[in-house]
């Protein structure tokens, strides 16, 4: 299910687009959500996705392990090369909102070390509601949550449902077995979040990744028309 509101859908905006050498620098999207919404496998489904048609790399980011990015490397979504981790050892939210260094460090390397990128994903670590990157991090956001967390979610609001570029509900085929009501957590969603879009998703269909995928793809032409 995707909220098909008339809300641009080229949201990636970006002061700073060029690496100190003047190269254009990769689109860099965000990825944030709770603990056990889906990220990580949104990641990896976007990879296997994308990879052929676009030079991309991850971003991982846990408290005190590599955990994500060992699962991107089993998985061999990407290049080993093309996978790293930053280890936040505090709050998630403050190495991707308040002091993002560790993460900037990480993309630039990425770009210096198997460049040149068209886009890089920075995947946080597992946080709340209130979690949002940093606009010198990333160039847009989507936040991810799934259904099994609650129908009242939306409607609970916070910081990353009501101004991500794009909100993700996440394993939608687990609807009927726990209870949540879809129909309500997109009304809700739409109340909180107006014009932004939604995309209700489950990767476990034959549709799978490919809505997020499509508006990934939007947000690539949106930067580079912008060059």
């Amino acid at each position: 299910m995707h909220l098909d509101h008339s809300h641009d859908e080229s949201a990636a905006v970006s002061a700073d687009a060029h690496r100190p050498d003047g190269r254009r620098r990769a689109l860099r999207i965000g990825l944030g959500g709770p603990v056990g919404s889906g990220k990580t496998a949104t990641v990896a489904a976007l990879c296997k996705e994308l990879r052929d048609e676009r030079s991309l790399a991850v971003v991982t980011n846990d408290i005190y392990t590599r955990e994500d990015a060992e699962f991107l490397l089993r998985e061999a979504v990407l290049p080993p090369e093309r996978i790293t981790a930053v280890e936040t050892g505090a709050c998630p939210h403050t190495a991707i909102r308040d002091d993002i260094s560790a993460n900037l460090e990480a993309v630039e390397d990425l770009e210096d070390e198997v460049g040149p990128l068209d886009l890089i994903l920075v995947e946080s670590g597992g946080d709340n509601l209130t979690a949002t990157f940093s606009k010198g991090l990333v160039d847009a956001q989507i936040f991810v949550i799934d259904v099994a967390g609650g129908d009242d979610i939306p409607r609970k609001g916070g910081p990353g449902v009501t101004t991500a570029d794009l909100l993700v509900v996440n394993k939608t085929d687990l609807a009927p077995h726990v209870g949540s009501d879809l129909a309500r957590m997109a009304a809700d969603a739409k109340a909180q979040r107006a014009e932004l879009p939604v995309i209700f998703q489950s990767l476990r269909s034959d549709e799978g990744v490919g809505p997020v995928a499509a508006w990934v793809r939007a947000q690539y032409a949106a930067w580079t028309a912008s060059a």
